[in-house]
């Protein structure tokens, strides 16, 4: 009988790598730095910034979303996917941390493609529905507080059109996610979440094993 998974240990990992990813200069710069702050653990993994970056392409996306942005690892691998006349719009809260996501932008080169937005992501959500840009979005990621999961989702699907794409971060958080005694706030947040995304008509859905848990949500 077959393995349903392939158990990757460092050495494995690091082969995948080696053969897979095309950091560009700007991003190994970034996930250096980044490597040194105290919440470094709070930056994705660079194959999954590649491979969001293919779904981009992919989807032929020209509008995104991004809800937490932190060093700007996700937000530079995204809009360096977007054409030349795209669009990301960044929302976070942390000055500090966004300020290093700025200027690596800028030695990328995307930074023209990327508009910050410091409020809290709800805040921001709403406004851009508010202002009458339901469904014009192609592209959303969510990665930031997960008992704010469930309201990121219900914004960014009303933003996204038809056939467009959310990628969530941290579905599997761990494995915790397992614990069906855990009085964690984010865990069970996540596993409420996960719930609700699994009887969804709304969308599509597919769960992958990649980093700490990606979902994959296609609008209907």
């Amino acid at each position: 009988m077959s393995s349903k998974f392939i158990s990757l240990d460092q050495t494995l990992y690091d082969y995948v790598l080696a053969c897979s990813l095309r950091e560009s200069p700007a991003l190994s710069r970034l996930r250096a730095e980044t490597a040194t702050l105290p919440m470094a653990v709070m930056q994705i993994a660079p194959e999954q910034g590649q491979f969001m970056a293919m779904l981009v392409k992919l989807t032929g996306a020209r509008r995104a979303i991004e809800v937490g942005v932190y060093t700007g690892y996700s937000a530079l691998a995204v809009a360096a996917a977007l054409p030349d006349d795209g669009l990301l719009i960044a929302c976070d809260i942390d000055a500090q941390t966004t300020a290093i996501a700025q200027r690596y932008w800028r030695q990328a080169g995307v930074a023209k493609k990327i508009d910050l937005r410091l409020a809290p992501a709800a805040q921001t959500l709403q406004a851009l529905l508010d202002e009458g840009q339901a469904g014009s979005f192609d592209f959303a990621f969510i990665d930031a507080d997960k008992t704010g999961y469930q309201q990121y989702y219900e914004l960014c699907l009303q933003l996204l059109r038809p056939g467009g794409l959310i990628i969530v971060d941290n579905v599997l958080w761990g494995g915790a996610v397992l614990d069906a005694q855990t009085d964690d706030d984010d865990t069970r947040a996540i596993q409420h979440f996960n719930a609700q995304l699994h009887g969804d008509q709304r969308i599509d859905l597919s769960v992958l094993p990649l980093a700490d848990g990606l979902g994959l949500l296609r609008k209907r």
